[in-house]
């Protein structure tokens, strides 16, 4: 039964997710496992928080961002544009790396990034969303068995990840924390948790415990993953002083290591794990950031979203079908350039964007008479969603400052 959760969980964590947390072990051991906890906890608040609201209000959360006035159209339209080139061009590249190191004398980046993108559009074009949750539920299971499992091989030391949990700041770790508390698993497709919801056939509030279930499930899944990915760090890199490097290709260097410590079908094995990863970032985005363009311009221009789209029917509109068009070719041309450090920079600081819209809005639009009483938020809700608003606040204002001006 469960299903949209583990699509949304998935799809947040991508290849960059994988090299933060996987740093962020090797530099400091297990101490920041508690930060990884506190990360899932947020997004089991924000994705909880989404869904309540599609299943108590019966209106999408694009719907209640209407509400609070013209402006969020205008943020959240340029926005969703502007990061929807940027994104493409990330995902694609980030599921080209595990490819061109498996097959090393097969096509290049570039052309693995295409062939990727293309993928994911046919995946999304050509299927509901039933067929998109199997196949995510595929990916999800490859990349949870790859990671856990060498996790298990490294040998994990049990008491200092108990130890772990007890929140503690090494000097120097502030921005790493903030990083794996805001950052795995959080992205934009948060906001198609409820879409996704939908689409599964959970429609009115007697679907909320279900939703719950799912959510919780979900994000469980995702902190043994990260955790996992902590464990690889602290006992593979930490202790032999091995430095990973920035960017998705981390992962690539974290391959060498593997293969040097446990042989190449270790490293093989991996590195379908990384492809499983951000390939499921690529189909979930497709599907799900798509819907939610399709419901922004059926809201805001819907004589030219068309009837499909005004129904209800997103996944066989235009509006949706454009957005897959314009996730897939326009970044292409980005992937031609020799060293995007400019690309993700600007992904970094535009991921960084959203979140807080996300959250303080939810905060607001769920404490008020357009949520049923009974489904508005307790003290424990508001308390998650305001300290997930400051959290991506700092956050945004520290991606800001990292860039080279």
């Amino acid at each position: 039964m469960v299903g949209p959760g583990l699509v949304v969980a998935a799809t947040g964590v991508g290849a960059g997710d994988l090299v933060a947390t996987t740093v962020a072990g090797a530099r400091y051991g297990h101490t920041l496992l508690w930060a990884a906890v506190v990360g899932c906890l947020i997004k089991v608040a924000l994705a909880e928080a989404t869904g309540r609201w599609h299943l108590a209000t019966g209106r999408t959360i694009f719907d209640g961002w209407r509400t609070l006035g013209r402006w969020t159209t205008w943020y959240f339209g340029i926005y969703i544009v502007i990061w929807g080139f940027v994104y493409g061009a990330t995902a694609m590249s980030a599921s080209g790396l595990p490819l061109v190191a498996l097959f090393p004398d097969g096509p290049s980046l570039r052309v693995w990034g295409m062939i990727c993108g293309v993928a994911g559009l046919l995946c999304v074009w050509f299927n509901r969303y039933a067929v998109v949750e199997r196949l995510m539920m595929v990916l999800v299971g490859v990349m949870f068995v790859v990671v856990v499992s060498l996790a298990v091989r490294v040998g994990p030391d049990v008491a200092a990840l108990g130890t772990g949990l007890w929140p503690t700041l090494p000097d120097g770790s502030i921005v790493y924390t903030l990083g794996l508390i805001g950052g795995v698993g959080g992205t934009i497709t948060l906001a198609a948790y409820g879409y996704w919801v939908t689409a599964k056939g959970w429609t009115t509030p007697r679907w909320m415990p279900m939703m719950r279930l799912d959510n919780r499930i979900a994000y469980l899944t995702t902190g043994v993953f990260v955790i996992a990915m902590l464990v690889i760090g602290a006992e593979l890199l930490h202790s032999a002083e091995i430095a990973l490097a920035t960017g998705d290709r981390g992962l690539l260097d974290l391959g060498g290591v593997l293969e040097e410590r446990f042989g190449p079908v270790t490293a093989d094995f991996f590195l379908v794990g990384f492809f499983a990863a951000s390939f499921s970032s690529v189909i979930g985005v497709w599907h799900g950031v798509s819907l939610l363009f399709a419901d922004f311009l059926a809201r805001t221009r819907p004589h030219w979203a068309g009837p499909a789209a005004v129904a209800g029917q997103r996944e066989r509109s235009l509006p949706f079908r454009a957005y897959l068009l314009w996730l897939t070719f326009p970044p292409m041309g980005l992937l031609f350039l020799d060293q995007p450090i400019g690309l993700v920079l600007t992904y970094g600081v535009l991921g960084s964007f959203f979140m807080p819209f996300l959250a303080l809005t939810l905060l607001w639009l769920l404490n008020t008479g357009q949520t049923p009483l009974r489904w508005r938020n307790g003290w424990l809700s508001n308390g998650a969603l305001a300290a997930s608003g400051v959290l991506f606040l700092i956050l945004c204002v520290e991606q800001i400052r990292d860039l080279p001006w």
